[in-house]
């Protein structure tokens, strides 16, 4: 087994055992976007699903957002590798936040439509649990977000439950460095589709990100830290485990 792989089965088992993520002969949905994010938690999933303790199944959602001429065809031929189900959702998403709404800050009303479309093709679907592809990073990135510019301490939860479409949403790379996962998705070839929207790279994340990465280059380990922090502080569901992470010269940027 490739190393790469190897660190992200460890990745989203420790997540998913951590916080009792799946149920014995669950279905999972995960939701693909496409990125290198959601793609590496389709392969870990639909490979961990063949000796995970507790025996569950893998199948993928992509939401169509409506940009012309998308080409799925790898992201199919991906998912028949795997042996995973792939639904891809229509949608009007694009239309209507950049000609109906010309949103001159389209991430907010873009991800809630998202959402919404993902969760509503899953309920359609038969499916009661989606898996995103949020990782570490992503769990430092919205903390600090929270904190500059809403004035609260918070992040998304590891398990979160919607009572109002009775779907459960997990996120098993929780623990998973976005380094060792571009480093597993760059080893893997993994069919990325490269983001087509005007606002990609200029928001509010990515500065945060930018940010970030400059303190952590300055105070080696700044980003463990906060997480450890929210472990410690039981932040929205998180709680300290024995996770550790450290580095690894073959998945340094």
């Amino acid at each position: 087994m490739d190393n790469g792989l190897r660190r992200m089965l460890s990745y989203t088992r420790r997540a998913i055992d951590d916080y009792d993520m799946i149920a014995e002969g669950e279905w999972v949905a995960v939701g693909v976007s496409g990125g290198k994010d959601s793609l590496t938690l389709l392969v870990a999933l639909a490979n961990l699903a063949k000796f995970h303790p507790k025996h569950f199944h893998v199948a993928a959602i992509m939401v169509d957002m409506g940009w012309e001429n998308t080409d799925f065809s790898e992201i199919q031929k991906l998912c028949d590798d795997l042996g995973v189900p792939l639904y891809i959702e229509p949608s009007e998403i694009t239309h209507i936040v950049f000609d109906i709404r010309k949103e001159k800050n389209p991430c907010s009303l873009c991800a809630k439509l998202r959402r919404g479309t993902l969760n509503s093709a899953a309920v359609k679907h038969g499916f009661k649990k989606i898996a995103l592809g949020h990782h570490f990073d992503d769990v430092v990135e919205t903390f600090m977000l929270n904190l500059f510019y809403e004035g609260r301490l918070g992040a998304f939860q590891p398990v979160t439950y919607l009572s109002r479409m009775d779907v459960t949403l997990i996120r098993p790379m929780i623990y998973a460095p976005e380094k060792d996962i571009r480093y597993f998705a760059r080893r893997a070839e993994l069919p990325i589709l490269e983001s087509r929207c005007p606002a990609n790279g200029k928001t509010e994340r990515e500065n945060m990100k930018q940010f970030l990465h400059q303190l952590d280059k300055q105070n080696k380990g700044l980003k463990h830290r906060i997480f450890g922090a929210m472990q410690k502080a039981g932040i929205d569901g998180y709680k300290e485990t024995h996770f550790n992470t450290y580095d690894d010269p073959d998945t340094k940027n």
